[in-house]
Formats: structure tokens, C-alpha cells, sequence
């Protein structure tokens, strides 16, 4: 049996454990369900990842230091930066680690609402749904289905307002640590290699969401949008 197999099973189970209450909409429960699981797993990482933020904005009063010391030598600067962040055992992209960790759960559920079939067999998740929206759709067939305002196209909107609302947070969250880790401006020479760009871009990456929940299948979707919404309630309690 398929580790796809296995997790068609998994959703299914938890599909029919919630149907008396959620009715068609049970799988759909079922993916947040899965997906809050998943978050709790990885919850210790983001403990350790908001430790070690915290740890790196404790540091740039050294880095300050540094940066005097090192002006107009921004090889050498970025040689002790990289130093001082080893001899504290603070690592720069810690942060990473909870995203990368998640990805494989995403791409499970991408390809389990994009295939006809799993092990075999014809895959019967594709006949559930979330209100009028089929979990294996894409914004696309909801547009051509019955357009924006459409019972499919609703369920969307709906999803696209929650990730626009959770994006402004933390764009606005994002930007102020990014103020407070205060990294080197890119003449002066980067703290950390390639932390410039990373600076930069970081800010809107929340926003980039809105584009993958248009171009999945739903139940991925589903997925994202559950757990950006978890990542911000999560940073803002943890970052706090």
C-alpha cells in the first residue's frame, strides 16, 4: 500500500469521525483537523525558531559594535558576524525549519485532490466538499462554474478575505521585527549571506499566499490558508 494510500485512509477516517456533525463538509473539517495536528508537531520548532529570533535581536548591540570596528571592511565584518552568531549557537535561518518541515504535508494533499485515482482505485475524495465547492476544484472551475459570486466562487472569496486579513498582520508584524533585527544595509556589507535579499522579500511573502490558494486544489487550499491563519495567532502570542 501507498504512503498515498495510507493517507486517503487517514482523511477518510477522520471525514466520517466528523460527518454527523459537519455533514458534506466532513473532509473538509477533516483537512483542518489534520492540519492543526500537523502544526502541533511542529509547534516545538517554532518555540526554538521564536528563541532564536529573540537571541539574534539580543545580539545587535554586538553586531553594532562590529560594524564600527569593521567600516569600511565588509568581508571581514561579515566573517564576525557569522563568528559572534556561531559562538552564541545562534542560528541565522532557524525560522526556516517549521515551513520546510510542513511541506510535505502540503504536497500529500496536493496530490492526493489532483489524482482520478490513488492505489488503484477510483479516489472517492473528490466527491466531497466544502459548502458548494468540490475539494479537488480550483478557483478556475469555480469561475467557470458559476462565476465569482457563484456558490463555489463564494467559498473562495471567503478563503481569499481570510488570507488577505492574516497577510496585512503579517506584513505589519514581519516589517517591525525586521525593524528590530535591524540587519546591514547592503553597501555596509550583510550580516548574514544573502540575508539582504531574504530581508526584503520576507515582508510580503504572506501575501504570495493568495495566489497558491487560487491555483490548487481546494483542499490543499485549505491547507494553507489553515495554517497561515494558525502561523499568525501562533508568532503573535510567541513573538510577544
Amino acid at each position: 500500500m501507498s504512503v498515498f494510500s495510507v493517507f486517503a485512509d487517514l482523511v477518510g477516517h477522520f471525514a466520517d469521525l466528523l460527518q454527523p456533525l459537519f455533514g458534506a463538509s466532513a473532509a473538509a473539517a477533516a483537512i483542518v483537523l489534520f492540519t492543526a495536528l500537523v502544526r502541533l508537531l511542529v509547534h516545538p520548532l517554532s518555540r526554538a525558531a521564536a528563541r532564536g529570533q529573540k537571541a539574534r535581536t539580543a545580539l545587535q548591540p554586538k553586531i553594532a559594535e562590529l560594524r564600527k570596528q569593521h567600516k569600511k571592511e565588509p568581508e571581514k565584518l561579515q566573517k564576525a558576524v557569522l563568528e559572534l552568531h556561531a559562538e552564541e549557537k545562534v542560528s541565522p535561518v532557524s525560522g526556516c525549519l517549521p515551513s520546510l518541515l510542513q511541506l510535505p504535508a502540503f504536497f500529500l494533499l496536493y496530490h492526493l485532490f489532483s489524482s482520478t485515482h490513488i492505489g488503484g482505485q477510483a479516489n472517492e475524495l473528490l466527491t466531497h466538499q466544502l459548502l458548494a465547492a468540490p475539494l479537488g476544484g480550483r478557483w478556475a472551475d469555480a469561475l467557470g462554474g458559476g462565476g465569482v459570486f457563484g456558490g463555489a466562487g463564494l467559498v473562495y472569496l471567503g478563503l481569499f478575505a481570510v488570507v488577505a486579513v492574516v497577510a496585512v498582520f503579517n506584513y505589519r508584524r514581519t516589517k517591525r521585527m525586521m525593524a528590530a533585527d535591524n540587519p546591514l544595509p547592503v553597501q555596509d556589507g550583510e550580516s548574514v549571506p544573502g540575508l539582504g535579499t531574504v530581508s526584503k522579500v520576507m515582508p510580503f511573502m504572506s501575501f504570495f499566499t493568495l495566489f497558491t490558494v487560487a491555483v490548487v486544489p481546494l483542499a490543499a487550499a485549505l491547507y494553507v490558508v489553515t495554517s497561515t491563519a494558525w502561523s499568525a495567532v501562533e508568532r503573535a502570542v510567541l513573538y510577544s
